[in-house]
C-alpha cells in the first residue's frame, strides 16, 4: 500500500506548477472555517439570553422586552453575516482548488497522450487499446478526484478540527476530553480499512480496463462478429465481464458503506456524552446552557467532515491505484530516441541497408538477417517473398518505427539514427499493409499527411486521380466531403487502399513505400495506378513491397526474401532467367491469371 501511495508523489510537480491555486485555496478554507466556528458562539449568546430571560421571569424581575428583541435581531444579523461570509469563502475555495484539479487533469491527459505518441510499435503490440483508453480516461478522472475534492476536504477537516478543538478546550477542557473519546476508535477503523479499499480499488480498475478492451474489440470487429453470427456469444461474454466488474464494484462499495454509519454512530455517541456530562456540569454550575448548545453545534460541525474521511480515504486509495497504473506507462522507456542534435535533410537522394539484422523485441522473432541493398533517387526497389519473410519489416525500419540490432541504415550516407525522426518521416510517404482510415471526410483522410490543410481541393483531387480513386469518390453523395465510418468501414478494401495511397503521395515524398497496398485491387487498376505513380517514382526513392510479381516487375532492382534472408536479387529479366523462386511465382501467377 505504501508503494501505491508513493505513486502520488508524481503529481507533486503539478501541485508546484499550480501552487498559487493551492495556497489561496488553503487561505480561503481557513477564512471559511473561522467564520463557521464563530457561528456557535452566537448560538451560545442567544441561548444565554433566553435562559436569562426565563430565570428573570421566574424570579418576577422586571423584563426589558425591547432589549431582548434588539439583542435577538442583532444576534440573528451577526449569525447571517457569518454564514454569508462562510459561503463566499467556500465558493472561492472551490474556484481555486477544484479549478486546480481540472487544470492538472488537462495537463496529465496531454502528458499521457504525448507519451503514447512517442512509444514504439512494440508497446502497442503488448498493450491492448481498451487498457490504454482506460488509463487516460477513467484513471485520470480518479486522480482528479484526489487533486480536487480529496485535497479540499482533507485540508478542511484538518483545519476545522484544529479550530473546533481549540474553541472547545477554551470553553471547557474536561468536557472536550469526554466528547473526543470516540475519535481514537474512528482513527483505528480508518487505518484498518484503508488497505482493503486500496486492494479492492485496484481489482475494480483492472476489471474496468478488461471491460473497456472487450467493448472496443467488439465494436471494431462488428463486421466479423455479425458475419459469424456470434452476437449471442458476445452478449453472454459481455454479461460475464460486467458480472465480474459488478462483483468487484460491490465489494468495494460494501467496504465504503461501512465508514459513514460507523462515523455517524461515533458522532452520535459524542453528542450523548455532551448532553449527559454537560448536563451534570450545568447542574453543578460549572457551565451554562449555552455552552452545551455550543458543544452540540461543534460536534455536528465535525459530523460531515469526519464522516467524509471514509469517502476521502477511498478517493485517495483509488487515485493511488490509478496513478500507479498511469506511472507504469509514463515510466516506459522510449526505445526510438530522437537525438537532441539530430540532423535534418533538405532532400533524400540515397538509401542503403548494410548487413542489417533485426529481431522483433516483443516476440523475439528474427525478421531480417544481413540485408544489404542501395537505392538512389529516381530508382525503385521491389521486395517479394512469402508471408512472414520480413518484407514489411524493411518498411518499418526505414520509417524508424523500430531500431535495428546490427548493421546500419544510411540515408545520404548518414546513419539513420543521427537524422531527426520528424524530418525523416515528413519526407516519407508510407502506405502500410494494414490500411487505416480515420472517421472523417475523404478529403481530410487524403490530406492527413500535410502539415497544413490545402487552400483548395486541387492537390487532394490530383492525388486521388493518381491513386485511381477520383471517379469513385465523385459518385458519393457528398463527393470529397463524404464522411467514412470508423476505420473506413463504409468503403471497400480496394477503395481504402487507394485513398491510403493518395494520402501518401499528396505530400510528394522523397521516399515512397508501398507495402502490399494493391492487393485488394484488380490487375488492370494496379497497372493504371503504377503508371500514374511513375512521374512521382522518377523523382523519389520508391520501395514496392508485394506478393504479386505484377506489382514489382518494373522495379529497377528486386530482392526476394525468405525467412529474413535475401535468396535472390536482380531485375525482372535476370530473375526469370535464374529459374528460381521468383520465376516459379511468376509462372504460377500467370497460370492463375489465364484461368481467371
Amino acid at each position: 500500500m505504501k508503494d501505491d501511495m508513493k505513486s502520488l508523489y508524481y503529481l507533486n510537480k503539478y501541485l508546484l506548477k499550480y501552487k498559487w491555486y493551492l495556497i489561496f485555496g488553503i487561505l480561503f478554507i481557513i477564512c471559511s472555517n473561522l467564520f463557521a466556528v464563530y457561528m456557535p458562539e452566537i448560538i451560545d449568546q442567544a441561548a444565554d439570553k433566553i435562559s436569562a430571560h426565563f430565570e428573570n421571569k421566574n424570579n418576577n424581575d422586571l423584563i426589558n422586552k425591547d432589549e431582548i428583541w434588539n439583542s435577538g435581531i442583532y444576534l440573528c444579523l451577526v449569525y447571517l453575516s457569518l454564514a454569508l461570509l462562510k459561503g463566499v469563502f467556500l465558493f472561492f475555495t472551490r474556484q481555486t482548488i477544484i479549478v486546480m484539479s481540472r487544470l492538472i487533469e488537462y495537463d496529465l491527459k496531454n502528458e499521457i497522450f504525448d507519451k503514447y505518441q512517442s512509444l514504439s510499435l512494440s508497446f502497442y503490440k503488448k498493450n491492448n487499446t481498451g487498457d490504454l483508453l482506460n488509463r487516460i480516461s477513467e484513471d485520470v478522472t480518479k486522480v482528479r478526484m484526489y487533486l480536487g475534492p480529496a485535497i479540499m476536504y482533507t485540508i478542511n477537516v484538518c483545519l476545522l478540527f484544529i479550530l473546533v478543538i481549540t474553541f472547545m478546550i477554551r470553553k471547557n477542557p474536561e468536557l472536550t476530553f469526554y466528547v473526543l473519546t470516540p475519535l481514537p476508535i474512528l482513527s483505528y477503523i480508518i487505518y484498518r480499512i484503508s488497505s482493503t479499499i486500496n486492494k479492492k480499488s485496484e481489482i475494480t480498475q483492472k476489471q474496468q480496463s478488461a471491460l473497456s478492451t472487450f467493448v472496443q474489440e467488439s465494436f471494431s470487429g462488428i463486421r466479423v462478429l455479425k458475419s459469424y453470427n456470434r452476437e449471442s456469444y458476445f452478449n453472454k461474454s459481455f454479461a460475464e465481464e460486467t458480472e465480474y466488474y459488478k462483483k468487484a464494484s460491490l465489494n468495494l462499495a460494501y467496504v465504503n458503506a461501512f465508514f459513514t454509519p460507523a462515523i455517524v454512530l461515533l458522532i452520535g455517541l459524542s453528542t450523548l456524552l455532551t448532553i449527559y456530562i454537560g448536563g451534570i456540569k450545568t447542574i453543578n454550575g460549572e457551565i451554562d446552557y449555552g455552552d452545551i448548545v455550543q458543544f452540540i453545534f461543534y460536534i455536528n460541525m465535525l459530523t460531515w467532515p469526519i464522516a467524509s474521511l471514509g469517502w476521502v480515504t477511498s478517493l485517495i486509495q483509488r487515485a493511488a491505484a490509478s496513478q500507479k497504473r498511469i506511472n507504469e506507462f509514463l515510466d516506459q522507456e522510449e526505445k526510438i530516441i530522437n537525438k537532441k542534435h539530430a540532423h535534418t535533410l533538405e532532400e533524400i537522394s540515397e538509401l542503403s541497408f548494410n548487413k542489417v539484422s533485426f529481431t522483433y523485441p516483443d516476440t523475439g522473432i528474427k525478421a531480417l538477417e544481413n540485408i544489404s541493398f542501395k537505392i538512389k533517387k529516381g530508382q525503385s526497389l521491389g521486395i517479394i517473398g512469402r508471408t512472414g519473410s520480413g518484407k514489411s519489416t524493411i518498411g518499418n525500419l526505414i520509417c524508424r518505427l523500430y531500431d535495428i540490432e546490427s548493421g546500419s541504415i544510411e540515408i545520404n550516407k548518414e546513419n539513420i539514427g543521427n537524422i531527426d525522426i520528424n524530418n525523416l518521416r515528413s519526407k516519407t510517404g508510407y502506405v502500410p499493409q494494414d490500411v487505416f482510415l480515420f472517421s472523417d471526410t475523404i478529403s481530410s483522410n487524403i490530406s492527413f499527411g500535410l502539415e497544413h490543410s490545402p487552400i483548395n481541393e486541387n492537390p487532394i483531387v490530383n492525388a486521388a486521380k493518381t491513386a485511381f480513386i477520383h471517379n469513385e469518390i465523385t459518385k458519393f453523395p457528398e463527393s470529397y466531403n463524404t464522411k467514412i465510418g470508423e476505420r473506413g468501414i463504409t468503403l471497400s478494401g480496394g477503395q481504402k487502399q487507394r485513398i491510403s495511397i493518395a494520402r501518401a503521395i499528396i505530400k510528394k515524398p522523397d521516399i515512397l513505400i508501398l507495402d502490399d497496398c494493391l492487393s485488394a485491387v484488380d490487375t488492370e487498376a494496379e497497372e493504371q495506378i503504377l503508371k500514374n505513380l511513375q512521374p512521382l517514382m522518377d523523382a523519389s526513392i520508391s520501395i514496392i513491397i508485394g506478393h504479386r510479381v505484377s506489382s514489382i516487375m518494373k522495379a529497377d532492382h528486386i530482392i526476394v526474401l525468405d525467412k529474413g534472408i535475401i535468396i535472390e536479387e536482380g531485375n525482372h529479366n535476370n530473375l526469370i532467367q535464374k529459374n528460381g523462386y521468383y520465376a516459379e511465382i511468376h509462372k504460377k501467377q500467370l497460370l492463375e491469371k489465364k484461368e481467371d
